[in-house]
């Protein structure tokens, strides 16, 4: 590998901001450390923050809280709004 090449790949606190939980882990977001909040991380130690707004603690596919989409009723609003008999397809009406 050839040297001075490879971003800085430290530890990182990455904070969800909608389920409020933090999680430490390595990033090569530690190359911008100087520009970040930081935070005290529960061994004392104080490592850059960085917000998202999804993780895998708020997401729904992981938490299990996921919302099923009425495709059906969507195609009939479609059809509404644009006056469109499904009978027809795609026909323009004379």
């Amino acid at each position: 590998m050839k040297a001075n090449i490879h971003p800085t790949y430290d530890y990182v606190v990455f904070r969800d901001q909608s389920a409020g939980t933090m999680m430490l882990t390595r990033s090569t977001l530690a190359a911008k450390a100087k520009s970040l909040p930081t935070v005290t991380w529960e061994d004392g130690k104080e490592y850059p923050l960085v917000n998202v707004e999804v993780s895998s603690a708020s997401h729904p596919f992981y938490t299990g809280n996921n919302i099923v989409l009425d495709t059906a009723g969507q195609v009939q609003k479609f059809n509404q709004r644009y006056r469109r008999n499904p009978a027809q397809g795609d026909k323009e009406p004379a």
